[in-house]
């Protein structure tokens, strides 16, 4: 065993030293650009060099095999959408980058299975075989899936601040305020994911960018549909001259009561599940108290 892993280690890294070599002895021609081009392409910070060694020895296979994983699955504009509605900064390669590495601790707790697999029953080696897969897959799979919960918990928490925003926004505009003014109040007093978002739209409106369209890209890149008939309710008030405060109190007074509609069809859903601790919980213990006393009374009277 000590000699395998020797070898095993040895050739991996004799295979990393060439892989390099090669690598650097024929530089690819986005290698040759990218110094010259670096201010003005847009996938240039994504092709940056790496920065630390792990970055220069593993990089490029992970990049490699994040794509493969990419064609594989499928799905890169929805994984795209999706790191949009997040909020998040990183880029698609990053994300396949991250799933490759989810996958790899899958493979090895797989691994980890089958060796006490193989230890306590010798199971044979196609099935260890698929047992190391679906780690691997299942870490894939494990990585977007946890992508759509983060989603999904912030689009919750846009949900739930928007009410208050847009109460603030009108009180804002109420008293006499512009939209723009109105938007850097409700940033000093408020903070959270939706003023994170409002914070975007305020800096897109500082460099330039059109009231109406900066709204109109905060609807496009949200995924709350609240959210986005709040940013065109603002957009088209804007463009027309309609009054703001009317708009914003209706959807304020819209989304409470959709909030109300969805705690009421929850609720609903759950009844069942509520009625699980009634039933074999609380009900058992009612029972034994109501005839545990008569119990004792028939033993003491039959004794006697």
């Amino acid at each position: 065993m000590t000699g395998a892993m020797i070898g095993l280690f040895l050739s991996t890294g004799l295979l990393l030293a060439v892989a390099g070599w090669t690598r650097a002895r024929r530089p690819t021609l986005d290698q040759r650009l990218l110094p010259y081009v670096r201010d003005v392409h847009p996938y240039a910070p994504a092709a940056q060099l790496p920065t630390n060694v792990v970055g220069a020895v593993f990089g490029p296979s992970a990049r490699k095999a994040g794509d493969l994983v990419g064609e594989v699955l499928g799905g890169s504009a929805s994984v795209s959408r999706r790191l949009v509605r997040l909020g998040s900064t990183s880029t698609l390669e990053e994300f396949r980058v991250r799933q490759i590495i989810w996958g790899c601790v899958g493979f090895g707790a797989g691994g980890a299975i089958s060796g006490l697999l193989w230890t306590i029953r010798t199971t044979s080696a196609p099935i260890l075989l698929v047992v190391c897969g679906l780690g691997l897959v299942i870490g894939v799979l494990w990585c977007d899936n946890h992508l759509s919960g983060l989603v999904r918990k912030r689009e919750a928490q846009l949900q739930a601040e928007f009410p208050v925003v847009a109460d603030l926004m009108a009180l804002a505009v109420a008293a006499g305020e512009s939209p723009v003014a109105g938007l850097e109040r409700v940033m000093r007093v408020c903070h959270g994911e939706l003023s994170n978002e409002l914070g975007r739209v305020l800096a897109d409106i500082r460099t330039g960018t059109a009231m109406a369209h900066a709204f109109d890209d905060l609807a496009a890149r949200t995924g709350v549909s609240s959210i986005a008939r709040f940013a065109e309710g603002l957009a088209i008030a804007v463009e027309r001259g309609t009054p703001l405060v009317d708009v914003l109190h209706a959807q304020a007074a819209d989304v409470r009561e959709a909030g109300r509609r969805e705690l009421m069809e929850v609720g609903g859903r759950k009844e069942i599940a509520m009625m699980i601790p009634v039933v074999f919980l609380i009900l058992p213990v009612t029972v034994v108290f109501a005839f545990f006393p008569g119990y004792i009374g028939l033993h003491l009277t039959s004794g006697m």
